[in-house]
């Protein structure tokens, strides 16, 4: 599980992570959590939901989510950054995205999401495009996210 490879590699870097949720609603913390010890590298979660939360909670600039939209890689770097700032985090990851069944529009269908990944070194965020269930799409979204942290923490 993916989850048990970031702990290892977490632990053997000394490194800590927060993460910072929309459509996913806390299932990447609790997967991340889930595993014994997370306590050692894993700083906390902010799960933010609606819009008002994003810029809250995390720092999105309102003109972000204005002109790009709350499902957007603009503003899922910026909750990626938010996050990694307010948690005291050396990496931070953030996802945003429409799980489904509703919610979709042609320019941003169900299945639309972005997970990014703030760090020491840069800020990366990536688009995917799922075509499972709500609950699918979900678990798809933190496998992504998952799978960012562990190329970019392994140097790949």
């Amino acid at each position: 599980m993916l989850e048990i490879e970031v702990g290892h590699v977490l632990r053997a870097q000394g490194r800590t992570l927060a993460v910072a949720e929309s459509c996913t609603g806390g299932l990447l913390g609790q997967r991340i959590t889930a595993v014994p010890g997370a306590s050692v590298y894993f700083r906390g979660g902010i799960i933010a939901y609606h819009n008002e939360a994003k810029t809250r909670l995390l720092g999105v600039p309102r003109e972000i989510i204005a002109d790009h939209g709350g499902v957007s890689a603009e503003c899922t770097q910026a909750m990626a950054r938010g996050a990694r700032e307010r948690l005291s985090a050396d990496y931070a990851l953030a996802i945003s995205g429409i799980a489904g069944p509703g919610g979709g529009t042609p320019d941003k269908p169900v299945g639309l999401v972005y997970v990014a990944l703030a760090a020491p070194t840069g800020i990366w965020v990536e688009e995917h495009r799922f075509r499972g269930s709500r609950d699918g799409n979900r678990w798809s979204a933190c496998e992504a996210a998952l799978e960012l942290l562990l190329r970019q923490a392994r140097g790949a």
